[in-house]
C-alpha cells in the first residue's frame, strides 16, 4: 500500500471514526482502525461490534492496499499534521511509514485479515426522513434513556415505524419520551427496533439541520445511516421493549395551559437552589388563574415565583425533579405547552396544545 493525502482531511477522518472505539473492548485489533487504499479514495472504518463508522477521503492511491493501524496512536499522531501532506506506505511486515515534510515515523501494525468483516445492508427494509427531522426525533428523546445496566433495553430508544410516521421512545424508570416524526414516502411494513443509545449520540453528530433527505436501511438486525462519505451502522439491541402505552394515561382531571419559556425560566432559577440537593425538588401549587412554582435548598434559600396559567380542572399541589422537567423544556420548541394531570402521585404528562407530535411523562416525587 502506498498513498498520499492531506493531512487536514486524514486528521478530520480520523476524528470520526474514532468514536467507534470503546475503550472497555478488550482485543486489540478492535482498537485499531482499518485503512483501505483503493481507486482514488482512501477508506478509514472503525467498529467496536455495536457502532461501526466508516469515513472516504479522496487521496493518490499509487499501490493499492489496506491494513489495521493502532486507533488512538494514529488518531494522536495525524492531529500533529493537519498542515502536512501525507504519504502512507505499508511494507510486508506490516510497517507502516509516515512521512511528511520534515521526517517521518514508522509503527508496526495488523493484517486487516484478522479485522472482522461487518457486511453492509444491501436488498433491505428502508426508511426515508428529512435529515433535520431525524435529528430532532433522536435528540427529543434520548435523554430520557436508562443508564442502568439492569434492563439492558431500556439503554436504547425504541423506533416504531409504520407507513408515514416514525417514532421514537426512550425511558428510565422515572420518565418517559416520545416523539413523532413524518416520513418521506410509506414504509412497507412494519418497524420494532430497539437502537443503542450511544450509537444514536454518535450518530446525531453527523446529522446537520438540512432538508436532504436520509436513506435509513434495516436488516439482520442492523442499521445504517448513509450520509455520502460517511456511512453509520449500529447493532441493535435484541429482548423486549417495556410496553409504554399502558403507562401513558388516556384521561386527566387536570390540564394547564403554560407559556413554556416563562416555566423554563422559573425551573432554571430554581434548579440553582437545588442544586446538590437529593431530589432536585420543585413543588407547583395550581390554582385557578396562576401556577406557584416554590424551590427550597438545605441551606435556607427559598425560591416563590408566579406564573400564570390557563387552567381546565381542579387545583392540583404536585411535586417533580427539577431536572427532569427541565430536560423536557430544552426539547420542547412550541410557545405554550400543556400539563396534564390527575393527582399528586400519579404521572404528569406534557404535549403540544394542538398536536400528538410529542409526549413527556414525568413521575411526582411525594412530598412529605
Amino acid at each position: 500500500m502506498k498513498v498520499i493525502c492531506q493531512g487536514i482531511e486524514l486528521s478530520d477522518a480520523v476524528l470520526k471514526v474514532t468514536k467507534a472505539l470503546n475503550s472497555k473492548v478488550v482485543a486489540p485489533i478492535l482498537e485499531g482502525i482499518k485503512i483501505t487504499a483503493k481507486d482514488d479514495c482512501l477508506v478509514l472504518f472503525a467498529t467496536d461490534l455495536e457502532l461501526s463508522i466508516e469515513k472516504k477521503i479522496n487521496a493518490e492511491v499509487l499501490l493499492e492496499g489496506e491494513v489495521v493501524v493502532p486507533g488512538r496512536f494514529f488518531a494522536d499522531m495525524v492531529k500533529m499534521l493537519t498542515n502536512e501532506q501525507i504519504e502512507l506506505s505499508l511494507d510486508e511486515n506490516l510497517k507502516l511509514k509516515i512521512k511528511y515534510t520534515d521526517g517521518e515515523i514508522e509503527k508496526q501494525c495488523f493484517s486487516a485479515d484478522e479485522y472482522p468483516e461487518i457486511k453492509k445492508p444491501s436488498d433491505c427494509q428502508s426508511f426515508e426522513i428529512v435529515s433535520r427531522e431525524f435529528k430532532d426525533l433522536i435528540s427529543k428523546t434520548i435523554f430520557s434513556v436508562s443508564t442502568d445496566d439492569t434492563r439492558p433495553t431500556l439503554k436504547g430508544c425504541l423506533f416504531e415505524a409504520e407507513e408515514y410516521t416514525i417514532s421514537s421512545v426512550a425511558l428510565d424508570g422515572y420518565r418517559l419520551a416520545r416523539v413523532q416524526k413524518p416520513l418521506e414516502r410509506k414504509l412497507e411494513g412494519k418497524i420494532y427496533q430497539i437502537v443503542p443509545a450511544r450509537s444514536l449520540s454518535e450518530l446525531n453528530k453527523f446529522l446537520d439541520d438540512s432538508e436532504d433527505i436520509l436513506q435509513i436501511k434495516i436488516e439482520n438486525n442492523l442499521m445504517m445511516v448513509d450520509l455520502g462519505n460517511t456511512c453509520i451502522m449500529t447493532r441493535m439491541l435484541s429482548g423486549d421493549f417495556i410496553n409504554y402505552k399502558q403507562i401513558i394515561p388516556n384521561e386527566f382531571d387536570t390540564n394547564v395551559i403554560i407559556n413554556k419559556d416563562q416555566f423554563k425560566a422559573s425551573l432554571d432559577r430554581a434548579a440553582i437552589l437545588s442544586r446538590g440537593e437529593k431530589n432536585n425538588l420543585v413543588k407547583l401549587d395550581i390554582k385557578e388563574d396562576s401556577l406557584h412554582l416554590v424551590s427550597n435548598s438545605d441551606d435556607g434559600a427559598n425560591l416563590h415565583e408566579i406564573i400564570s396559567i390557563n387552567l381546565v380542572g381542579k387545583d392540583m399541589t404536585i411535586a417533580f425533579n427539577s431536572r427532569y422537567l427541565l430536560d423536557c423544556m430544552r426539547a420542547i420548541d412550541d410557545e405554550f405547552i400543556k400539563i396534564n394531570l390527575n393527582t399528586p402521585v400519579n404521572p404528569c404528562v406534557i404535549t403540544p396544545c394542538d398536536k400528538e407530535d410529542y409526549l413527556y411523562l414525568i413521575l411526582p416525587v411525594r412530598m412529605v
